[in-house]
C-alpha cells in the first residue's frame, strides 16, 4: 500500500491572507470574536474561561472551534482552570455536533505552532468537526474547493439548537 499525497493549495492562501491578517491595533482574531456580539460573531456558547465559535472557513458543515478567553499560544501555557474550561466546552461541542449532524466520526484537534498547521499560532484553539466515511471527494483534491451543503448560518442554527444546556 502506498501513501498518496493530495495538495490542498487553498490552505496556503487562507493562512497567508486570512488567518494572519491583523487589525490596525494588532489584536487577536479570537479576542475580537470573544468581545463581539455573539450572534454576529457566530459564538455558539461560552463559559467563564472559554468560548465556542463557528469556523468561518470550515472543512465541513458543522466545523467549529473552541478557544480560551486567555490569549496563549500553547496548551501548556494555559492554567489548569483554563484548560479544564476549554475541554468542558470541547465536550459540549462534540455532543452538539453528534446531535446536530449524526456523523460517523468526529475530529477534535489542536495545532500548536505554525509548523503544526496553526493558522493563528498565537492563540491556541481546538477544532471540532463532523466526519463521514468518504467525505473527502474529488472537489477538494482536484478542484481545490470544498462543497458545503449548507450556509454557515444554517450550521450555526443547528449547533445552537443542539448545544447541551
Amino acid at each position: 500500500m502506498t501513501l498518496d499525497r493530495l495538495w490542498a493549495g487553498w490552505r496556503a492562501t487562507y493562512i497567508a491572507e486570512v488567518a494572519t491578517k491583523r487589525s490596525p491595533d494588532d489584536d487577536c482574531l479570537f479576542e475580537r470574536l470573544a468581545a463581539a456580539d455573539p450572534a454576529e460573531a457566530l459564538v455558539l456558547a461560552r463559559n467563564d474561561r472559554a468560548f465556542a465559535v463557528m469556523n468561518a472557513y470550515p472543512y465541513t458543515s458543522g466545523h467549529l472551534m473552541v478557544a480560551p478567553l486567555r490569549h496563549e499560544g500553547t496548551l501548556a501555557a494555559l492554567t489548569r482552570d483554563d484548560a479544564a474550561a476549554l475541554m468542558a466546552l470541547t465536550q459540549d461541542a462534540t455532543a452538539a455536533v453528534q446531535a446536530a449532524y449524526s456523523p460517523e466520526g468526529i475530529n477534535v484537534g489542536v495545532n500548536i505552532g505554525r509548523a503544526a498547521g496553526a493558522g493563528i499560532p498565537s492563540h491556541v484553539h481546538v477544532h471540532v468537526l463532523p466526519r463521514w466515511n468518504g467525505d473527502t471527494n474529488f472537489m477538494t483534491s482536484v478542484a481545490e474547493a470544498r462543497v458545503l451543503p449548507e450556509p454557515l448560518s444554517a450550521s450555526y442554527a443547528k449547533l445552537r439548537s443542539a448545544w447541551p444546556t
